[in-house]
């Protein structure tokens, strides 16, 4: 419980809010007038008094008709838990693609509760229900067809976004594409930054990256890989936020290899992995290989056994990505990964078919060449979406 009241004042100060108090309520069961119950909220008045508080904010989402009540009785604003993530996600947001997600989730957030902001204006009703309506709902009204009309555009915004993205997905095809994953403040681009040389800025925050950054991956041996940063993850995620960004998560679903990214220092480390296993389940994303990358092992506790997480979390490898502490030895788990891909064969073509030879070299790797009878016999390396292409080359001669 003390993990989530951290992660909620963690939540609270990214979003630019100071936490002058906490307060926890155990209810087997919710009330749906106030959430918490009555009791609690009279409770929480009297903590707003005594701290002159201007906001009070749930770790829960909590429905249009508690917020009100609960509004009604402290005298103060209230907040959940999706109220401020949808604030820092637009704070965060810097490339039109991040602000057009961040907007239609806010917008489908505020679609059900937009009753909540027109109850200081009057309503008259008939009988029976039919009559005059008043201003305040006859406004509603209006706001509700102006937000399902910029709801519906920006989704065909992001469907063009969407298009575009996969026209420059087909520029990568002869790459093994690896993505980053993980909860949010893992240090997913701290180790894209030391795994690529890259420049991607990282801030000690929640969601401090929106968009997908896209890098090569420099190897030894020649291998075309690309690695790719996600949006992190985190307990209690809104569903359409997580809609809205399905297009950024799409480099997850082309990807060839997950990097599971998990921060081995948080005493809640395997509860933030169930979290991102659900949310990848939720994605249909959960049938791909995946790496876990156990990170800040320079920031752990003396009793964290390390022996162990290695033979629990099979397959894994345990770094600091901020130290460069055994990152050369992801960089050769991430190449095992992508050679497992990789088709190896033998083949021979006669030396006049120099043009066949040409076009072997630029769409296979070769390992090894040599010379027989007049023939090329070469070694190959062939990413399998190229093996149809290869065989029609080479014909009979595999």
């Amino acid at each position: 419980m003390q993990e989530h009241i951290d992660e909620l004042r963690f939540l609270s100060d990214t979003a630019g809010l100071d936490v002058a108090a906490t307060e926890i309520q155990d209810r087997k069961t919710i009330d749906p007038t106030f959430y918490i119950g009555k009791g609690k909220v009279n409770m929480l008045a009297e903590v707003v008094n005594e701290t002159n508080a201007d906001v009070i904010v749930f770790d829960d989402e909590l429905s249009p008709a508690q917020m009100r009540n609960i509004e009604k009785i402290c005298k103060v604003r209230v907040l959940d838990r999706n109220n401020i993530i949808l604030d820092i996600f637009a704070r965060r947001a810097q490339t039109k693609e991040a602000k057009t997600q961040v907007e239609l989730a806010q917008l489908q957030y505020l679609l059900p509760r937009l009753t909540r902001m027109w109850t200081h204006l009057s309503r008259q009703t008939g009988n029976a229900g039919v009559g005059l309506r008043g201003p305040g709902e006859k406004q509603l009204e209006v706001d509700r067809r102006l937000v399902g009309k910029q709801i519906a555009k920006l989704k065909l915004e992001l469907e063009k976004i969407e298009r575009q993205r996969d026209v420059r997905r087909k520029h990568r095809d002869d790459f093994y594409k690896v993505a980053l994953l993980g909860y949010t403040n893992v240090g997913k681009s701290t180790l894209l930054n030391t795994l690529t040389q890259a420049d991607v800025f990282v801030e000690d925050r929640l969601f401090a990256t929106l968009d997908s950054t896209v890098r090569k991956l420099p190897t030894n041996g020649g291998y075309k890989i690309l690695v790719s940063d996600t949006v992190g993850f985190i307990r209690k995620l809104p569903h359409h936020l997580v809609a809205s960004f399905r297009s950024t998560l799409e480099e997850t679903r082309e990807a060839d290899l997950l990097l599971h990214v998990i921060d081995i220092s948080s005493p809640s480390f395997i509860e933030q992995m169930e979290t991102v296993r659900q949310v990848m389940k939720d994605l249909k994303i959960d049938d791909k290989p995946v790496l876990n990358v156990f990170n800040k092992i320079d920031r752990c506790s003396d009793d964290v056994n390390v022996a162990m997480i290695r033979e629990d979390y099979k397959p894994c490898v345990v770094i600091s990505a901020q130290r460069n502490i055994f990152i050369n030895e992801l960089k050769q788990k991430i190449v095992e990964f992508a050679s497992r891909k990789i088709v190896q064969m033998d083949v021979s073509l006669p030396i006049e078919r120099q043009k066949d030879i040409a076009r072997l070299y630029s769409l296979t790797r070769v390992l090894h060449k040599s010379f027989e009878n007049e023939h090329v016999h070469l070694r190959i390396q062939i990413p399998p979406e190229r093996l149809s292409l290869v065989r029609e080359i080479v014909g009979q001669e595999i």
